[in-house]
């Protein structure tokens, strides 16, 4: 995901766009002192508030970012912007109000929450689903976070709440520099500094969410009219000025390793060479993307099974047009598995029929041409690129390179079983760029034959968000989860970025977040059939490229989580069974 790229050489901004931007610090100076005075019961109420405004939104809001992206009201991939848009919203606002509400009642957000232990002493907080309506609507799927070595079940406990256990102790004016690609992580990003820090936040949008800005306004208006938000436009000579505010305490990134440097590190020597001390000292926290994995264990699989998870795949890559820092972009496959040649043909095959859409994002096209002359051979499908590496290709394009463009690659290791498992965790961890997301496909017999093999694996995955038969994309928008790289970064060595967003639990100490799905979907996923697995209600989820009622049960789910209504969920419901 890429933030407002800070130019090598940046002009200098007017004088009125100084004043206009120091006014909106010193709006945010005064909102910190109003915030800092507000209990936690009212900071509840203002964030039903909040809520209610987003609800009243959600439609502009999403026909807008749709057509920001080239996609018309029949199109068939419109409801990626309901979910990844105010449904993304509207879930953290319910999740963040019920943490707040308990802290209000001074009771813990974790009472009548599992807590128990993962391999290495770990400790896990089953964070998904927490409510009845999750656990119909998404039945199959649960999540985890997984604290860091050391921290105990107590220590967990008496942490989470973070700056909400402490509300009258500021953290000062924080800089939010916006994503382009997905309209919710803006505002789930203000929303984390706000509660998470008690940090007052000045947002600047990037200039392709431009059109979205008036929507966010009206949506946030409860959080802008004292002060506790400002919004601003501008490129990278507004996002240069600010970043060096000295009024400003904090930054927070979504955006490219490049240009997270740029902003630490100051422009780069003719030689390349960064400088010996960072040029801004203010403390940062970032989400930068990577190259993510999709591991499949290879297993004893029907046709239906290579199919629906060919177009599991396809979806990691396709969905957005790959303009994703969650997109899948190495799928791992065993050398060794019998059905790899069946594998691949329903990838080839799922990958090239899904709906064709613009790759919109700035700068892809170059990037799809980087592709291109990097490897020559590989499988042009409309308008995607599909790599398939041979014993005699160089991967090392496609496995240092996020291209954030429809390019999916596919390589193989040897071994099946455990050694596989363990070979592509190794290849995972050592040979890609980055440490943000995994996917790891398992069928349940292979699952259960492997034991705590499997689990074993899981933790040596170093990653911040690891999905198992689902796709960290459902994690992204799932606001009990966490999202961020895998602990250890530097700003010496930024990898995927530093720190953690989302946490709607406001947890202390995360290591990663832990999505686990159902491999076969309805009705294949009864019990019983198919040697077992997670039993669901979807017969296909409405975020696969290949749903055909994906656009309308999309927009029916967020109707309902912004108003509710029987009605509508029965006729969303029945949609979701046509898919």
């Amino acid at each position: 995901m890429t933030a407002t790229p800070v130019a090598t050489t940046t002009p200098e901004i007017g004088e009125s766009e100084h004043a206009r931007l120091d006014t909106a610090i010193d709006d945010l100076h005064t909102g910190a002192r109003v915030w800092s005075a507000l209990t936690v019961a009212q900071r509840v109420t203002l964030l039903r508030q909040v809520r209610t405004s987003v609800a009243a939104t959600a439609e502009d809001w999403a026909t807008t970012a749709a057509a920001t992206k080239g996609l018309d009201a029949r199109h068939p991939l419109r409801g990626e912007e309901w979910l990844s848009g105010p449904y993304g919203v509207l879930g953290a606002l319910d999740a963040y109000i019920e943490t707040l509400s308990r802290l209000a009642r001074g009771t813990n957000p974790l009472d009548g929450i599992t807590i128990d232990r993962a391999p290495g002493g770990r400790t896990r907080v089953h964070a998904f689903p927490l409510t009845g309506i999750d656990r119909f609507l998404l039945s199959g799927f649960t999540g985890e976070v997984w604290l860091e070595p050391g921290t105990t079940p107590r220590a967990a406990r008496a942490a989470a709440g973070l700056g909400q256990r402490t509300p009258t102790v500021s953290g000062g004016v924080g800089l939010v520099l916006g994503a382009g690609n997905v309209t919710s992580i803006p505002v789930l990003d203000v929303l984390y500094e706000l509660l998470a820090s008690n940090r007052t936040a000045l947002l600047k949008v990037n200039p392709t969410q431009d059109p979205l800005v008036p929507i966010y306004k009206r949506a946030l208006a409860p959080l802008v009219e004292p002060g506790f938000l400002r919004i601003v436009r501008g490129g990278p000579s507004v996002g240069a000025y600010l970043t060096a505010h000295p009024d400003l305490s904090h930054v927070h990134i979504t955006g490219s390793a490049a240009t997270f440097d740029a902003i630490v590190w100051g422009p780069k020597t003719a030689r390349g060479a960064r400088r010996k001390k960072p040029s801004m000292s203010k403390p940062i926290t970032a989400e930068l993307g990577g190259v993510s994995p999709i591991i499949v264990v290879p297993g004893d699989w029907s046709d239906a099974d290579l199919r629906y998870q060919a177009e599991h795949v396809a979806t990691m890559r396709l969905q957005n047009s790959g303009h994703n820092c969650i997109a899948g972009q190495v799928v791992v496959l065993s050398e060794d598995w019998d059905q790899a040649d069946a594998f691949r043909a329903a990838l080839r095959r799922a990958y090239a029929s899904a709906p064709e859409r613009p790759t919109w994002y700035p700068g892809s096209t170059n990037r799809m041409h980087e592709a291109s002359d990097a490897y020559p051979d590989a499988l042009v499908l409309g308008d995607r690129l599909l790599v398939e590496i041979d014993d005699d290709d160089d991967a090392s394009a496609l496995q240092s390179t996020e291209y954030f463009a429809p390019v999916l690659g596919v390589v193989s290791v040897a071994g099946t079983g455990q050694e596989f498992l363990d070979a592509a965790v190794a290849y995972a961890n050592d040979e890609l760029q980055g440490t943000l997301g995994a996917n790891v496909l398992i069928d349940p017999a292979t699952e259960k034959s492997l034991g705590t093999g499997f689990e074993r694996a899981i933790a040596d995955l170093r990653y911040g968000s690891i999905a198992i038969n689902g796709w960290t994309g459902f994690a992204f928008i799932t606001p009990t989860l966490t999202w961020g790289a895998f602990p250890g970064s530097t700003i010496d060595d930024v990898g995927s970025g530093i720190g953690i967003v989302h946490n709607a639990l406001l947890l202390d100490r995360v290591e990663r977040s832990v999505l686990r799905g159902p491999f076969r979907p309805f009705p294949r996923s009864a019990p019983g059939l198919n040697g077992g697995g997670r039993v669901t209600i979807l017969p296909t989820p409405p975020w696969f490229v290949t749903s055909r009622t994906g656009a309308e049960v999309s927009e029916g789910l967020t109707r309902f989580r912004a108003s509710g209504g029987v009605g509508g969920l029965v006729k969303t419901l029945l949609a979701a069974l046509r898919a």
